[in-house]
């Protein structure tokens, strides 16, 4: 009864006004096209925050200074005593002037190239340790959670080394070895990979099981490619402020070693040094800028992955793209 009355309303139709469409396969794969990109989204979303993006710029332009400032004229090395010609004395402890920017410290060394070389000690310490705990903490964290017979033996590792407190492992390690800034890196990467390894298992764990990673498994797709293509792409928001966090988290132990005495030796300016300098004369009201100047590059630095590490974050969860 449907195909006569169907046929009925096609014999009333003027068939000169219609054409049947032919089927072209470029056009078919056009009408499924896309030109969406989740990291230009990413990148989109990001952008709409603007305290976020003039940290961005700050940043860009102090680990840029801190590259050329060696190179531009007229600077003075880090480890220079300057001498008055006048009476043949050391600067010593000179507020800032026009020759010495940031003043010297108690020995007549110029805190302006002091405070760069610090800075570029700290983050080159900073830098490196982050992506160590980003990758050996991913990879571990990535198998210890999606790899079922590799559950117990790590969690065995995990719970021998993270029971030790890293303030011990930290202190021992610049102990046994040379101080200096590869004993450093080592003895932070020793145990720093653990909250990251700890923190990517149990996301992986939490979305392991689901619909689409089971189907995956059920028509053969290997584990590191539903790792690298199903976990971890899921997890990108939440990795990248880890990995924002670990680097002034990094800087932070460097100031916290030299605190307690264990940190770099003075002849290698950082900015823990320049810090423990100048709380020795924090008391003395004239002389608090040696402690002044480096509190404010780091509250910068460690300010700034802050806050561009949680705004990425927020940027790349999909749930805030358009």
């Amino acid at each position: 009864m449907g195909n006569k009355k169907i046929e009925r309303f096609s014999d009333n139709i003027n068939q000169s006004l219609f054409r049947f469409a032919k089927y072209n396969e470029k056009r078919a794969m056009m009408g499924g096209y896309s030109n969406y990109s989740y990291w230009r989204s990413t990148f989109n979303v990001f952008c709409k925050n603007r305290l976020a993006l003039f940290l961005l710029l700050i940043i860009i332009l102090l680990v840029s200074f801190t590259i050329i400032q060696p190179y531009l004229p007229n600077q003075k090395s880090p480890t220079e005593i300057s001498i008055d010609p006048k009476t043949n004395i050391q600067y010593v402890n000179h507020p800032p002037n026009k020759e010495f920017l940031f003043g010297t410290n108690s020995i007549g060394q110029d805190l302006w190239a002091r405070i760069w070389s610090g800075t570029r000690t700290s983050l080159f310490i900073g830098i490196l340790v982050g992506i160590w705990e980003a990758i050996i903490g991913i990879v571990i964290g990535a198998l210890w959670g999606y790899i079922r017979r590799l559950d117990r033996l790590i969690t065995e590792i995990y719970n021998v080394v993270n029971n030790i407190p890293t303030t011990i492992v930290l202190v021992l390690f610049t102990y046994i070895l040379r101080p200096s800034i590869g004993t450093m890196i080592f003895a932070m990467c020793a145990t720093g990979w653990l909250g990251m390894a700890r923190f990517v298992r149990n996301q992986i764990i939490i979305i392991r099981d689901r619909e689409y990673n089971l189907a995956s498994r059920t028509l053969g797709t290997p584990n590191r490619r539903i790792i690298s293509r199903n976990l971890l792409p899921y997890l990108v928001s939440v990795i990248m402020l880890r990995l924002a966090l670990a680097i002034p988290a990094a800087i932070g132990s460097e100031v916290f070693l030299t605190y307690i005495g264990l940190g770099l030796p003075v002849s290698i300016p950082s900015l823990g040094n320049l810090i423990n300098e100048g709380r020795l004369v924090i008391m003395n009201s004239t002389l608090r800028y040696q402690l002044i100047f480096p509190a404010i590059i780091l509250s910068i630095i460690t300010i700034s992955f802050y806050v561009i590490g949680n705004v990425f974050a927020d940027a790349a969860d999909p749930r805030n793209h358009i």
